[in-house]
């Protein structure tokens, strides 16, 4: 990839329908998952809480764990492919130059909208079954298809995210400017 190609998308403003895209990404990760995981934490303590006093604890609260753990995890794999943050292995990137970084970063992104595709693909089967056979959590009662919107959602959002990323990869793009360091980093 030349630098010509590599410096293309920078200096030029983002689309519109990109940064609303970011903004919303975050919104659904921060505002929906990282709700959503404190109300679980919220919950298990309460629930733990109840047990240990009153002997009641909440009824199938590993159920909602587990539905809602699954559900927060979804929600923030797109915002870790706009940060990059899905996968990274410092010591294969530290030796490299910047056109094998850029090769490497191109090919995690390509492989984020493949198993994004794939993933959309299979899991709408999946909630399809869950729904046709009417199978439900065992103590109370939580349709399984449920999970699935959230988290097919959370999927799309991920093969657009991985697209943003191959497309500032590519230079079609500019990148974001990278958070200020804070103080005690620097």
């Amino acid at each position: 990839m030349s630098e010509a190609l590599a410096s293309a998308g920078r200096g030029h403003a983002e689309p519109r329908a990109v940064g609303f895209v970011r903004r919303f990404i975050w919104l659904w990760a921060v505002g929906f998952g990282g709700m959503l995981l404190l109300a679980i934490v919220f919950m298990t303590a309460w629930s733990a809480t109840s047990g240990f006093l009153f002997d009641r604890p909440i009824a199938g609260d590993f159920e909602l764990v587990q539905f809602g753990i699954a559900i927060a995890a979804f929600s923030f794999l797109p915002l870790c492919q706009l940060a990059r943050a899905n996968v990274i292995v410092d010591s294969f990137t530290l030796w490299a130059g910047p056109r094998l970084r850029m090769a490497m970063e191109l090919l995690g992104a390509l492989v984020a909208i493949a198993f994004s595709i794939i993933l959309l693909w299979r899991m709408s089967i999946g909630m399809h079954d869950y729904y046709v056979h009417e199978e439900y959590t065992a103590i109370i009662g939580i349709p399984l298809w449920w999970a699935f919107p959230p988290m097919l959602f959370s999927l799309f959002l991920l093969l657009i995210a991985a697209l943003i990323s191959t497309a500032e990869t590519l230079g079609l793009l500019p990148r974001p400017e990278p958070a200020e360091t804070p103080p005690d980093q620097e």
